[in-house]
């Protein structure tokens, strides 16, 4: 899965990766693989990640949107 995670200013992160998990407004979901497609606002807290390496990384964000499509996991925040 590709994941980017963009603000109004920078790109955070742009990769491949395993897993991602996002606060979403009703709480935390993951998302994996072949994931059904979903936009979903985002809550303030953390994103976190594994890349296709196996690292974990997470990210704190203020709160945002999720679009997720075809392996393709786009986070917009603020």
């Amino acid at each position: 899965m590709t994941l980017r995670i963009i603000s109004t200013e920078y790109i955070v992160f742009q990769g491949e990766v395993k897993a991602v998990t996002l606060p979403g407004a009703l709480g935390s979901f993951t998302v994996l693989p072949r994931h059904a497609a979903l936009i979903s606002t985002l809550t303030a807290g953390v994103v976190a990640y594994t890349t296709a390496d196996g690292g974990e990384h997470t990210a704190g964000i203020g709160g945002g949107l999720v679009d997720v499509e075809n392996d393709v996991i786009s986070v917009c925040i603020y």
